[in-house]
């Protein structure tokens, strides 16, 4: 008999909430049954396994992170795009550090095509040629700004910027400068 209310949906959504609270790896199939108060095997109805109910999650995040990302670009090039790009992720990490780490989970190529992982390249993309970079620079800096954002982050989370000054904020302002004018001065090269 299927719990009425559960979906695959809700379930996502549950699991991204206990990611949250307790990290994205250990979010489980059985974590989601104590949570619903629920025998596990009634969520293999919705779900495949935790696999299945970790891609969900991720999905989910990359979702939330394109449309704030989507938002915050509207009406924005150059330099004021990629710092509120930049800003999306950082925020987005801060408050949901589970979802965060779920959308750095390695999706199945057919999935990735179908989700919202595209929409974050495009968004970058849109960001860079307003810096007229051709390929391949623009392909190695959409992996240069993914790379710093997320090193930036995650050493952030993981208090590696906390023990001395200048505070995190002032070094994060610095590092978008820093490559807003190396985007600038490239095509020089």
């Amino acid at each position: 008999m299927v719990r009425a209310g559960l979906t695959a949906d809700r379930l996502a959504q549950a699991g991204a909430e206990l990611a949250d609270e307790v990290g994205f790896d250990q979010v489980t199939v059985s974590a989601l049954a104590r949570r619903f108060d629920v025998k596990v095997a009634s969520l293999y109805s919705h779900l495949k396994n935790s696999h299945d109910l970790k891609t969900r999650i991720a999905l989910l995040a990359l979702e939330e992170m394109a449309d704030r990302g989507a938002a915050a670009l509207a009406g924005r090039a150059g330099k004021d795009a990629l710092k509120a790009f930049a800003d999306v992720y950082r925020d987005y990490a801060r408050e949901h550090p589970g979802r965060y780490a779920a959308a750095q989970l390695r999706l199945d190529p057919e999935v990735v095509a179908a989700s919202a992982a595209r929409r974050h390249s495009q968004m970058t993309r849109a960001i860079l040629r307003g810096y007229e970079l051709t390929e391949p620079d623009q392909t190695h800096a959409v992996r240069l700004l993914g790379s710093v954002f997320h090193g930036y982050v995650s050493l952030e989370m993981q208090g590696g910027f906390s023990h001395s000054a200048p505070d995190s904020q002032e070094s994060w302002s610095w590092s978008l400068d820093a490559l807003d004018a190396l985007l600038r001065n490239w095509t020089a090269h």
